[in-house]
Protein backbone atom coordinates (compact mmCIF):
# COMPACT_ATOMS: atom_id res chain seq x y z
CA UNK A 1 0.00 0.00 0.00
CA UNK A 2 1.33 3.44 -0.93
CA UNK A 3 1.12 6.03 1.85
CA UNK A 4 0.64 9.75 1.28
CA UNK A 5 2.99 12.43 2.54
CA UNK A 6 1.28 15.22 4.48
CA UNK A 7 1.83 17.75 1.69
CA UNK A 8 0.81 15.47 -1.16
CA UNK A 9 -2.42 13.89 0.02
CA UNK A 10 -5.28 13.47 -2.37
CA UNK A 11 -8.17 15.51 -0.98
CA UNK A 12 -11.50 13.87 -1.67
CA UNK A 13 -15.07 14.91 -1.00
CA UNK A 14 -16.97 11.64 -0.59
CA UNK A 15 -20.69 12.26 -1.20
CA UNK A 16 -23.04 9.50 -0.06
CA UNK A 17 -26.81 10.22 0.05
CA UNK A 18 -27.71 7.27 2.32
CA UNK A 19 -26.95 6.35 5.94
CA UNK A 20 -23.21 5.71 5.97
CA UNK A 21 -22.46 2.52 7.90
CA UNK A 22 -25.91 0.95 7.73
CA UNK A 23 -26.45 -2.27 5.73
CA UNK A 24 -25.70 -3.30 2.12
CA UNK A 25 -24.30 -0.39 0.03
CA UNK A 26 -24.17 1.76 3.18
CA UNK A 27 -21.73 -0.76 4.65
CA UNK A 28 -19.73 -0.81 1.41
CA UNK A 29 -19.41 2.98 1.41
CA UNK A 30 -18.40 3.03 5.09
CA UNK A 31 -15.66 0.49 4.42
CA UNK A 32 -14.47 2.54 1.44
CA UNK A 33 -14.11 5.61 3.64
CA UNK A 34 -12.15 3.58 6.20
CA UNK A 35 -9.92 2.13 3.48
CA UNK A 36 -9.24 5.56 1.97
CA UNK A 37 -8.29 6.95 5.36
CA UNK A 38 -5.93 4.01 5.94
CA UNK A 39 -4.36 4.60 2.51
CA UNK A 40 -3.60 8.21 3.42
CA UNK A 41 -6.30 10.18 1.64
CA UNK A 42 -7.61 13.42 3.14
CA UNK A 43 -11.34 12.61 3.32
CA UNK A 44 -14.30 14.92 3.79
CA UNK A 45 -17.33 12.63 3.84
CA UNK A 46 -20.80 14.04 3.26
CA UNK A 47 -23.34 11.32 4.10
CA UNK A 48 -27.07 11.77 4.41
CA UNK A 49 -26.57 10.56 7.97
CA UNK A 50 -23.87 8.67 9.87
CA UNK A 51 -24.79 5.26 11.32
CA UNK A 52 -21.29 4.14 12.41
CA UNK A 53 -18.23 6.10 13.47
CA UNK A 54 -15.44 6.71 10.95
CA UNK A 55 -11.70 7.16 11.62
CA UNK A 56 -10.86 10.24 13.65
CA UNK A 57 -8.98 11.94 10.81
CA UNK A 58 -12.03 11.81 8.51
CA UNK A 59 -14.08 15.00 8.54
CA UNK A 60 -17.85 14.46 8.48
CA UNK A 61 -20.59 16.81 7.29
CA UNK A 62 -24.01 15.08 7.36
CA UNK A 63 -26.45 16.64 4.91
CA UNK A 64 -29.70 15.37 6.42
CA UNK A 65 -28.84 15.72 10.10
CA UNK A 66 -28.20 18.61 12.47
CA UNK A 67 -26.85 17.33 15.79
CA UNK A 68 -29.35 14.76 17.05
CA UNK A 69 -32.02 15.96 14.63
CA UNK A 70 -32.39 13.88 11.46
CA UNK A 71 -34.66 14.21 8.46
CA UNK A 72 -36.37 10.78 8.27
CA UNK A 73 -35.95 9.19 4.84
CA UNK A 74 -39.33 7.47 5.16
CA UNK A 75 -41.12 10.70 6.03
CA UNK A 76 -39.89 12.74 3.07
CA UNK A 77 -39.36 9.81 0.70
CA UNK A 78 -36.01 8.47 -0.47
CA UNK A 79 -35.92 10.36 -3.77
CA UNK A 80 -36.64 13.71 -2.08
CA UNK A 81 -34.02 12.95 0.57
CA UNK A 82 -31.43 12.13 -2.08
CA UNK A 83 -32.27 15.31 -4.00
CA UNK A 84 -31.91 17.42 -0.83
CA UNK A 85 -28.57 15.79 -0.11
CA UNK A 86 -27.40 16.51 -3.66
CA UNK A 87 -28.54 20.14 -3.45
CA UNK A 88 -26.72 20.73 -0.15
CA UNK A 89 -23.46 19.17 -1.36
CA UNK A 90 -23.57 21.11 -4.65
CA UNK A 91 -24.13 24.38 -2.78
CA UNK A 92 -21.04 23.76 -0.66
CA UNK A 93 -18.68 23.19 -3.56
CA UNK A 94 -18.09 26.90 -4.25
CA UNK A 95 -16.36 27.20 -0.85
CA UNK A 96 -14.30 24.08 -1.44
CA UNK A 97 -12.60 25.13 -4.69
CA UNK A 98 -8.85 24.69 -4.16
CA UNK A 99 -9.47 22.63 -1.02
CA UNK A 100 -10.47 19.36 -2.69
CA UNK A 101 -8.90 17.50 -5.61
CA UNK A 102 -11.72 15.13 -6.57
CA UNK A 103 -15.33 14.23 -5.75
CA UNK A 104 -16.54 10.67 -5.24
CA UNK A 105 -20.32 10.53 -5.73
CA UNK A 106 -22.98 7.80 -5.47
CA UNK A 107 -25.98 7.19 -7.76
CA UNK A 108 -29.36 8.95 -7.60
CA UNK A 109 -28.00 11.73 -5.41
CA UNK A 110 -25.41 13.43 -7.57
CA UNK A 111 -26.74 15.33 -10.61
CA UNK A 112 -26.45 18.83 -9.11
CA UNK A 113 -23.11 17.96 -7.52
CA UNK A 114 -21.67 16.62 -10.78
CA UNK A 115 -22.90 19.66 -12.74
CA UNK A 116 -21.42 22.06 -10.18
CA UNK A 117 -18.13 20.14 -10.18
CA UNK A 118 -17.92 20.30 -13.97
CA UNK A 119 -18.57 24.06 -13.89
CA UNK A 120 -15.90 24.54 -11.21
CA UNK A 121 -13.34 22.31 -12.89
CA UNK A 122 -13.28 19.57 -10.25
CA UNK A 123 -12.88 15.97 -11.52
CA UNK A 124 -15.44 13.41 -10.36
CA UNK A 125 -15.88 9.66 -10.07
CA UNK A 126 -19.30 8.05 -9.82
CA UNK A 127 -19.65 4.79 -7.89
CA UNK A 128 -21.50 2.02 -9.72
CA UNK A 129 -22.28 -0.67 -7.12
CA UNK A 130 -24.28 -2.59 -9.72
CA UNK A 131 -24.42 -3.09 -13.48
CA UNK A 132 -25.60 -0.39 -15.87
CA UNK A 133 -29.14 0.28 -14.67
CA UNK A 134 -30.75 -0.27 -18.07
CA UNK A 135 -29.10 -3.69 -18.38
CA UNK A 136 -30.05 -4.63 -14.80
CA UNK A 137 -33.71 -3.72 -15.32
CA UNK A 138 -33.92 -5.62 -18.59
CA UNK A 139 -32.20 -8.84 -17.53
CA UNK A 140 -34.13 -9.11 -14.24
CA UNK A 141 -37.46 -8.39 -15.94
CA UNK A 142 -36.76 -11.05 -18.56
CA UNK A 143 -36.02 -13.69 -15.91
CA UNK A 144 -39.07 -12.68 -13.85
CA UNK A 145 -41.27 -13.14 -16.92
CA UNK A 146 -39.68 -16.54 -17.62
CA UNK A 147 -40.41 -17.67 -14.07
CA UNK A 148 -43.82 -16.02 -13.84
CA UNK A 149 -42.82 -13.97 -10.79
CA UNK A 150 -43.93 -10.34 -10.46
CA UNK A 151 -41.66 -7.97 -8.56
CA UNK A 152 -43.46 -6.04 -5.82
CA UNK A 153 -44.05 -2.28 -6.41
CA UNK A 154 -41.01 -0.29 -5.39
CA UNK A 155 -38.63 -3.25 -5.53
CA UNK A 156 -35.09 -2.04 -6.31
CA UNK A 157 -35.02 -3.92 -9.62
CA UNK A 158 -38.56 -3.12 -10.74
CA UNK A 159 -38.40 -0.79 -13.76
CA UNK A 160 -38.42 2.89 -12.68
CA UNK A 161 -38.10 5.29 -15.60
CA UNK A 162 -37.29 8.29 -13.39
CA UNK A 163 -34.45 6.47 -11.62
CA UNK A 164 -33.09 5.31 -14.97
CA UNK A 165 -33.24 8.86 -16.35
CA UNK A 166 -31.38 10.26 -13.33
CA UNK A 167 -28.72 7.58 -13.31
CA UNK A 168 -28.03 7.79 -17.04
CA UNK A 169 -27.63 11.57 -16.74
CA UNK A 170 -25.22 11.04 -13.85
CA UNK A 171 -23.19 8.60 -15.95
CA UNK A 172 -22.83 11.23 -18.66
CA UNK A 173 -21.78 13.96 -16.22
CA UNK A 174 -19.10 12.10 -14.26
CA UNK A 175 -15.47 12.26 -15.32
CA UNK A 176 -15.30 8.49 -14.81
CA UNK A 177 -17.62 5.70 -13.67
CA UNK A 178 -16.22 3.34 -11.02
CA UNK A 179 -16.72 -0.34 -11.95
CA UNK A 180 -16.00 -2.90 -9.21
CA UNK A 181 -15.90 -5.85 -11.62
CA UNK A 182 -15.28 -6.68 -15.27
CA UNK A 183 -18.91 -7.74 -15.58
CA UNK A 184 -20.06 -4.24 -14.58
CA UNK A 185 -17.53 -2.63 -16.92
CA UNK A 186 -18.77 -4.73 -19.84
CA UNK A 187 -22.40 -3.65 -19.29
CA UNK A 188 -21.24 -0.03 -19.73
CA UNK A 189 -19.10 -0.83 -22.78
CA UNK A 190 -22.16 -2.49 -24.31
CA UNK A 191 -24.04 0.77 -23.76
CA UNK A 192 -21.42 2.76 -25.68
CA UNK A 193 -19.00 3.86 -22.97
CA UNK A 194 -15.29 3.95 -23.83
CA UNK A 195 -12.32 2.64 -21.91
CA UNK A 196 -11.06 5.80 -20.20
CA UNK A 197 -14.56 6.68 -18.98
CA UNK A 198 -14.60 3.48 -16.93
CA UNK A 199 -12.29 2.95 -13.95
CA UNK A 200 -11.70 -0.49 -12.42
CA UNK A 201 -11.46 -0.97 -8.69
CA UNK A 202 -12.82 -3.60 -6.30
CA UNK A 203 -14.59 -3.98 -2.98
CA UNK A 204 -12.77 -5.53 -0.04
CA UNK A 205 -13.36 -8.03 2.71
CA UNK A 206 -13.17 -7.47 6.47
CA UNK A 207 -10.60 -10.07 7.43
CA UNK A 208 -11.15 -9.39 11.13
CA UNK A 209 -14.77 -10.52 10.85
CA UNK A 210 -14.48 -13.13 8.11
CA UNK A 211 -11.72 -15.62 8.84
CA UNK A 212 -11.39 -19.40 8.72
CA UNK A 213 -12.12 -21.66 11.63
CA UNK A 214 -11.23 -25.29 11.95
CA UNK A 215 -11.36 -26.85 8.48
CA UNK A 216 -14.63 -28.62 7.69
CA UNK A 217 -13.27 -30.17 4.47
CA UNK A 218 -13.37 -33.76 5.78
CA UNK A 219 -16.45 -33.34 7.90
CA UNK A 220 -19.99 -34.43 7.05
CA UNK A 221 -22.68 -33.61 6.24
CA UNK A 222 -21.59 -31.62 3.22
CA UNK A 223 -23.02 -28.12 3.71
CA UNK A 224 -23.66 -25.45 1.08
CA UNK A 225 -24.89 -21.97 2.00
CA UNK A 226 -26.61 -19.12 0.15
CA UNK A 227 -26.44 -15.65 1.75
CA UNK A 228 -28.31 -12.60 0.51
CA UNK A 229 -31.66 -11.21 -0.51
CA UNK A 230 -33.70 -14.12 -1.86
CA UNK A 231 -34.84 -12.51 -5.10
CA UNK A 232 -34.89 -13.49 -8.77
CA UNK A 233 -31.70 -11.62 -9.69
CA UNK A 234 -29.63 -13.63 -7.20
CA UNK A 235 -30.54 -16.88 -8.98
CA UNK A 236 -31.51 -18.90 -5.92
CA UNK A 237 -33.86 -20.92 -8.15
CA UNK A 238 -30.86 -22.12 -10.15
CA UNK A 239 -29.07 -23.10 -6.93
CA UNK A 240 -32.06 -25.07 -5.62
CA UNK A 241 -32.54 -26.89 -8.91
CA UNK A 242 -28.84 -27.79 -9.12
CA UNK A 243 -28.73 -28.87 -5.46
CA UNK A 244 -31.71 -31.20 -5.81
CA UNK A 245 -30.22 -32.74 -8.96
CA UNK A 246 -26.91 -33.41 -7.21
CA UNK A 247 -26.07 -36.36 -4.93
CA UNK A 248 -25.27 -33.82 -2.18
CA UNK A 249 -29.01 -33.37 -1.54
CA UNK A 250 -29.28 -36.99 -0.34
CA UNK A 251 -26.97 -36.59 2.66
CA UNK A 252 -26.02 -32.90 2.77
CA UNK A 253 -27.55 -29.60 3.88
CA UNK A 254 -28.36 -26.49 1.88
CA UNK A 255 -28.67 -23.44 4.16
CA UNK A 256 -30.45 -20.31 2.90
CA UNK A 257 -29.78 -17.15 4.94
CA UNK A 258 -31.77 -14.12 3.83
CA UNK A 259 -35.22 -12.63 3.46
CA UNK A 260 -37.49 -13.60 0.55
CA UNK A 261 -39.51 -11.64 -1.96
CA UNK A 262 -42.90 -13.25 -1.20
CA UNK A 263 -43.96 -14.14 -4.76
CA UNK A 264 -40.54 -15.70 -5.34
CA UNK A 265 -40.78 -17.76 -2.16
CA UNK A 266 -44.18 -19.09 -3.26
CA UNK A 267 -42.75 -20.02 -6.66
CA UNK A 268 -39.96 -22.01 -5.02
CA UNK A 269 -42.12 -23.57 -2.29
CA UNK A 270 -41.84 -27.18 -3.49
CA UNK A 271 -38.02 -27.04 -3.68
CA UNK A 272 -37.71 -25.18 -0.39
CA UNK A 273 -39.69 -27.93 1.34
CA UNK A 274 -37.09 -30.60 0.54
CA UNK A 275 -35.68 -32.14 3.78
CA UNK A 276 -32.09 -31.16 2.87
CA UNK A 277 -32.99 -27.45 2.51
CA UNK A 278 -33.04 -25.24 5.60
CA UNK A 279 -34.46 -21.71 5.27
CA UNK A 280 -32.85 -19.68 8.07
CA UNK A 281 -34.27 -16.22 7.33
CA UNK A 282 -32.30 -13.05 8.02
CA UNK A 283 -29.26 -13.86 10.18
CA UNK A 284 -26.63 -11.91 12.10
CA UNK A 285 -24.18 -14.81 12.41
CA UNK A 286 -23.13 -15.08 8.75
CA UNK A 287 -19.37 -15.39 9.46
CA UNK A 288 -19.98 -18.34 11.79
CA UNK A 289 -22.34 -20.00 9.30
CA UNK A 290 -19.77 -19.62 6.52
CA UNK A 291 -17.00 -21.08 8.67
CA UNK A 292 -19.14 -24.17 9.23
CA UNK A 293 -20.02 -24.60 5.54
CA UNK A 294 -18.05 -26.33 2.80
CA UNK A 295 -19.33 -24.23 -0.10
CA UNK A 296 -21.06 -20.93 -0.78
CA UNK A 297 -23.37 -20.55 -3.79
CA UNK A 298 -24.33 -17.40 -5.73
CA UNK A 299 -25.71 -18.11 -9.23
CA UNK A 300 -26.70 -14.48 -9.78
CA UNK A 301 -27.85 -13.30 -13.21
CA UNK A 302 -26.41 -9.78 -12.75
CA UNK A 303 -24.16 -8.42 -10.04
CA UNK A 304 -22.05 -5.45 -9.07
CA UNK A 305 -19.42 -7.30 -7.11
CA UNK A 306 -20.91 -9.76 -4.61
CA UNK A 307 -19.23 -9.00 -1.28
CA UNK A 308 -20.45 -12.35 0.04
CA UNK A 309 -18.20 -14.15 -2.49
CA UNK A 310 -14.99 -12.83 -0.95
CA UNK A 311 -16.44 -13.04 2.55
CA UNK A 312 -17.03 -16.74 1.97
CA UNK A 313 -13.52 -17.13 0.55
CA UNK A 314 -12.02 -15.46 3.63
CA UNK A 315 -14.05 -17.78 5.86
CA UNK A 316 -12.64 -20.90 4.19
CA UNK A 317 -15.89 -21.58 2.33
CA UNK A 318 -15.45 -22.34 -1.40
CA UNK A 319 -17.49 -20.09 -3.76
CA UNK A 320 -19.72 -21.70 -6.40
CA UNK A 321 -20.62 -18.63 -8.41
CA UNK A 322 -21.84 -17.43 -11.77
CA UNK A 323 -19.71 -15.49 -14.23
CA UNK A 324 -21.59 -12.33 -13.19
CA UNK A 325 -19.75 -12.30 -9.86
CA UNK A 326 -16.37 -10.78 -9.17
CA UNK A 327 -13.46 -12.10 -11.23
CA UNK A 328 -11.56 -12.43 -7.94
CA UNK A 329 -13.27 -15.82 -7.98
CA UNK A 330 -11.10 -17.78 -10.43
CA UNK A 331 -12.36 -21.12 -11.72
CA UNK A 332 -10.40 -24.13 -10.38
CA UNK A 333 -8.04 -21.80 -8.48
CA UNK A 334 -10.11 -20.55 -5.55
CA UNK A 335 -13.69 -21.14 -6.75
CA UNK A 336 -15.86 -22.91 -9.29
CA UNK A 337 -17.42 -20.51 -11.80
CA UNK A 338 -20.33 -21.42 -14.07
CA UNK A 339 -21.97 -19.58 -17.01
CA UNK A 340 -25.00 -17.50 -15.99
CA UNK A 341 -28.13 -19.65 -15.76
CA UNK A 342 -26.28 -22.93 -16.47
CA UNK A 343 -27.91 -25.33 -14.01
CA UNK A 344 -26.12 -28.35 -15.46
CA UNK A 345 -22.70 -26.78 -14.88
CA UNK A 346 -23.64 -25.75 -11.34
CA UNK A 347 -24.92 -29.28 -10.64
CA UNK A 348 -21.55 -30.67 -11.77
CA UNK A 349 -19.71 -28.22 -9.54
CA UNK A 350 -21.73 -29.15 -6.47
CA UNK A 351 -21.13 -32.83 -7.23
CA UNK A 352 -17.39 -32.21 -7.67
CA UNK A 353 -17.00 -30.60 -4.25
CA UNK A 354 -19.27 -33.18 -2.61
CA UNK A 355 -17.29 -36.13 -3.97
CA UNK A 356 -13.75 -34.72 -4.28
CA UNK A 357 -12.60 -33.46 -0.89
CA UNK A 358 -8.96 -32.95 -2.02
CA UNK A 359 -10.29 -30.55 -4.69
CA UNK A 360 -12.39 -28.81 -2.05
CA UNK A 361 -9.29 -28.44 0.12
CA UNK A 362 -7.17 -27.01 -2.75
CA UNK A 363 -9.81 -24.43 -3.66
CA UNK A 364 -10.26 -23.48 0.00
CA UNK A 365 -6.52 -22.89 0.41
CA UNK A 366 -6.41 -20.95 -2.85
CA UNK A 367 -9.08 -18.60 -1.53
CA UNK A 368 -7.36 -18.09 1.80
CA UNK A 369 -4.08 -17.20 0.05
CA UNK A 370 -5.92 -14.49 -1.90
CA UNK A 371 -7.36 -12.71 1.14
CA UNK A 372 -4.41 -10.38 1.97
CA UNK A 373 -4.74 -8.88 -1.53
CA UNK A 374 -8.47 -8.13 -1.22
CA UNK A 375 -8.92 -6.52 2.19
CA UNK A 376 -10.71 -3.19 2.52
CA UNK A 377 -7.29 -1.60 3.16
CA UNK A 378 -6.06 -2.95 -0.19
CA UNK A 379 -9.31 -1.79 -1.85
CA UNK A 380 -8.78 1.70 -0.39
CA UNK A 381 -5.27 1.85 -1.83
CA UNK A 382 -6.57 0.86 -5.28
CA UNK A 383 -9.34 3.45 -5.10
CA UNK A 384 -6.80 6.12 -4.18
CA UNK A 385 -4.78 5.16 -7.28
CA UNK A 386 -7.95 5.59 -9.37
CA UNK A 387 -8.34 9.10 -7.91
CA UNK A 388 -4.76 9.94 -8.94
CA UNK A 389 -5.32 8.61 -12.46
CA UNK A 390 -8.56 10.59 -12.79
CA UNK A 391 -7.01 13.83 -11.51
CA UNK A 392 -4.13 13.46 -13.95
CA UNK A 393 -6.50 12.71 -16.84
CA UNK A 394 -8.60 15.75 -15.95
CA UNK A 395 -5.60 18.09 -15.85
CA UNK A 396 -4.30 16.82 -19.17
CA UNK A 397 -7.71 17.25 -20.82
CA UNK A 398 -8.36 20.74 -19.45
CA UNK A 399 -4.80 21.94 -20.11
CA UNK A 400 -2.98 19.61 -22.51
CA UNK A 401 0.16 21.75 -22.34
CA UNK A 402 0.68 21.09 -18.64
CA UNK A 403 3.07 18.35 -17.65
CA UNK A 404 1.38 16.81 -14.63
CA UNK A 405 3.64 15.64 -11.80
CA UNK A 406 2.94 12.18 -10.42
CA UNK A 407 0.55 12.45 -7.49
Amino acid sequence: MRSESAGNRVRVLYSFPHKLGASRICYTAWQQVNGLAAAGADVLVCPGALSRPVPQQVRVWPTLAWGKLRIPYKLVGSMRAFALHDWRVSRRLEKLVGKIDIIHAWPVGAIRTLKAAKRLGIPTVLERPNCHTRFAYEVVQKECERLGVALPPGHEHAYKPEVLRIEEEEYSLATRVLCPSEFVRKTFVDQGFEGEQLARHFYGVDEKRFFPGESVVDKDPFTMIFVGVCAVRKGLHFALEAWLRSPASKTGKFLIAGSFVRAYEEKLRSMLSHPSVQVLGQRDDIPQLMRKSHAFVLPTIEEGFGLVCTEAMASGCVPLVSAACTEICVNMENALVHPIGDVEALTRHIKMLYEDRPLLSRLREGGLRKVPEITWTAAGARLLDVYRETIEMHVNVTDPGVLTPSL
